[in-house]
């Protein structure tokens, strides 16, 4: 038990914020609660339910944000009865859903003239890491901030980093997401090859885990892939909004992702064969579809 129990708030208790607040409040911190659906019974029996943000903001010393997008962001933090209608000055909004980085700077510039601190803190690691409090936390913001929230976030993470200022966690956030659906593109792409080929994908893919191939990726999902086991930890239509993410800053910024874009529609793909709601490894479907390969259904 954490003797110096601290007063946090905790908005978004999806997939991944439900695991990440309980483990804030099993450490003994004193949780506010704010979600449009049920409270999950491991938080409710230990946690306060506040109506809406802005109650939520009243009662608590640190408020995370755990949400889909940026416009749930931005109407969590100032609509009618969200966060900053109940900041009070020196009190910490930290954000660590993945949303736009030029939108978090924005937000964070309105909580700090009233008076309040902002950190971005997205996360890497998916629904197990979650669990395990094994997420990758990329953290913008100042950095004495940063200083003060770093013991809850070694609750939930492990690798822990301030990448630089407020919209920077967000950026490394989705250069995060190009890299890992391009490790996702290459070992699908790898086991169809082998499947068309004749070879056992999976005597294939334990061959290449002893190389200089091997990655998470091909650990984790290439596992996936083969199982058929399409369950998501990450859905497919998460993805493509971090895709959409980096592909509108690539043109801002004049930076061409080629490849960015070609997983992309890959993703598309999947989502017109219904599969918005399947696991980011079910990219593999799509390609099987151009090869004309027929595999099992997903599971």
């Amino acid at each position: 038990m954490n003797t110096d129990v601290q007063r946090l708030g905790f908005i978004g208790l999806g997939t991944m914020g439900t695991p990440m607040c309980e483990r804030l409040v099993a450490a003994g911190h004193r949780l506010f609660v704010q979600t449009r659906s049920k409270v999950p019974a491991s938080i409710a029996a230990a946690a306060m339910c506040c109506p809406t943000a802005r109650a939520v903001a009243e009662q608590a010393d640190v408020v995370f944000l755990m949400v889909p997008d940026t416009p749930h962001v931005e109407d969590v933090l100032f609509g009618e009865t969200g966060v900053a209608a109940g900041l009070a000055r020196g009190k910490v909004v930290v954000d660590m859903s993945s949303i736009s980085p030029v939108a978090t700077q924005a937000f964070a510039r309105r909580i700090e003239a009233l008076g309040g601190w902002y950190l971005d803190a997205p996360v890497s690691g998916g629904e197990v890491g979650a669990k395990s409090g094994t997420l990758s936390i990329m953290v913008g913001g100042p950095e004495p901030v940063f200083e003060q929230v770093r013991p809850l976030f070694e609750l939930m993470g492990r690798n822990i980093n301030r990448v630089g200022g407020n919209g920077d966690g967000q950026t490394a956030k989705v250069a995060n997401q190009i890299v890992v659906a391009l490790n996702i593109q290459a070992v699908a792409e790898a086991l169809v090859f082998a499947a068309s080929a004749g070879a056992d994908p999976a005597r294939v893919r334990q061959a290449l885990m002893g190389g200089f191939a091997a990655s998470r990726v091909l650990e984790v999902h290439g596992e996936r892939m083969i199982r058929r086991s399409f369950e998501p930890g990450f859905r497919i239509g998460l993805h493509q909004k971090d895709l959409d993410l980096a592909l509108s800053s690539a043109r801002q910024l004049g930076v061409p992702l080629p490849n960015t874009a070609a997983v992309q529609q890959l993703f598309n793909a999947c989502v017109a064969m219904g599969g918005t709601g399947w696991d980011h490894s079910a990219l593999v479907r799509a390609l099987e579809s151009l090869a004309g390969i027929e595999p099992g259904p997903a599971q």
